[in-house]
């Protein structure tokens, strides 16, 4: 089928032979608009005294102020923590438990974008638990329950609602490391599109372009085909055919409902349709997983402090021509989803149509599809290849394996916007 690029692993592919369906997802889900004003009463049934987490633009909004009412109109006891930043750093758990480990707060409600999500499911563990947030960094290290988490989504992009994993920017380390357990996973994922509508064109595009890449990423990921076992460390247990069917449901929305927002930003069908598909991406990856694009973005991200999604935009393209040879069955479904496929056509054509799709997308989002718009700079390939492949947890997912011959040649073509296919 295809050869590898000289100095470059062989293509190989994977299978998901045992026929393994598996999900983590919350208790509950409650999706469409209008149903925030559902939290107070979902709320009350189990909890009296709740602590808000969100960001300084949200706790200012009419949306904020009126669940926050509303919570206390059921009796239900309000605190607020709205000091979370971009890319969540380990200080804001630190401060956040800081503040509240003495009150008696018995429900995490977290509102707003990834960072708020991520922020109330680790530290509702590190409230119940104690201890520094450093001790569960890794799969399957959280001891035990935290306390109950709502998540309450304003983007539509991060899929952070249902997933079980929070991403922390460790500065010391100098890296985002994962937090990773069924114990994170929400006890219930509110999701309004209404709440949405406010979202800036800038992070509409850049969470636009992550639930895509995490569609792409779970959908043509690696099969693992794991034993029972490594079910019970593993948070990522591959791609699988419970993903699979999210994957396609997600794609089929994103290839009509992202140019539609783009064209009308206050189109609720269009953003309906696109949180429909953040939150198919989201149960996805919880246990699919994010892949190359992912594992590459994290150190450029911290050079360059681009937004996590339009670092993944950058990357798709290439780390998608990359995995090509591995996963072309998948590419040409995917062509076939995006509905840029002809039929009549081989399979690794529509499998390449897949991909110009893709990226097609991006495009109409506004997302940069090359590593110069992001500024980096050629002379940091090493240290971004070195570091990428230290997130075992993400290579470990790419259908195609990485080494750091390969990460250095996405990088190199992607700095030259080099959309040339490889070797075939």
């Amino acid at each position: 089928m295809t050869a590898a690029a000289p100095g470059l692993p062989a293509p190989a592919r994977t299978e998901n032979a045992l026929a393994l369906g598996i999900l983590r997802q919350p208790g509950t889900v409650l999706f469409g608009p209008g149903q925030r004003r559902q939290v107070p009463r979902l709320v009350a049934g189990f909890a009296r005294h709740a602590l808000l987490v969100t960001d300084a633009r949200m706790a200012a909004s009419a949306e904020f102020a009126a669940l926050a009412d509303g919570l206390r109109d059921a009796g239900v006891a309000v605190e607020v923590y709205d000091g979370t930043l971009a890319e969540l750093p380990r200080e804001n758990v630190m401060e956040l438990v800081e503040r509240f480990r003495d009150r008696p707060i018995d429900v995490v409600i977290g509102i707003g974008g990834g960072s708020c999500l991520d922020l109330a499911k680790v530290s509702a563990v590190v409230l119940a638990r104690g201890g520094d947030v450093r001790e569960l960094y890794g799969e399957f290290l959280v001891p035990g329950p935290g306390i109950p988490v709502v998540t309450v989504p304003t983007t539509g992009g991060t899929g952070a609602e249902v997933t079980c994993i929070s991403v922390i920017y460790d500065a010391e380390r100098g890296m985002k490391v994962g937090v990773a357990s069924p114990h994170l996973e929400a006890a219930v994922a509110v999701i309004d599109p209404e709440l949405t509508l406010s979202c800036p064109p800038g992070l509409t595009a850049a969470t636009g372009a992550d639930a895509l890449s995490h569609l792409v990423e779970a959908f043509t990921g690696r099969a693992k085909n794991p034993g029972p076992e490594q079910l019970a460390s593993t948070l990522y247990a591959g791609k699988n055919l419970l993903t699979d069917v999210y994957a396609r449901a997600g794609l089929e929305r994103l290839a009509s409902s992202l140019p539609a927002v783009v064209a009308d930003p206050a189109d609720l069908a269009a953003r309906t349709d696109t949180m429909f598909a953040s939150y198919c991406a989201g149960m996805a990856i919880n246990t699919a997983g994010t892949a190359g694009a992912h594992a590459i973005q994290s150190p450029i991200g911290n050079l360059t402090h681009t937004p996590h999604g339009f670092g993944v935009s950058a990357l798709l393209p290439y780390v998608m021509r990359y995995n090509l040879p591995a996963r072309v069955p998948e590419f040409a479904e995917i062509g076939s989803l995006l509905g840029v496929a002809d039929p009549g056509a081989s399979e690794l054509e529509r499998a390449k149509a897949g991909i110009v799709g893709v990226e097609s997308l991006l495009e109409v989002l506004g997302a940069p599809t090359d590593l110069a718009a992001l500024g980096l700079d050629p002379a940091d390939f090493g240290f971004v290849a070195d570091q990428a492949l230290l997130a075992t947890r993400l290579t470990a997912n790419n259908p195609r394996e990485l080494t750091r011959a390969a990460v250095l040649e996405i990088l190199e073509r992607g700095h030259a916007g080099d959309r040339g296919w490889w070797s075939l």
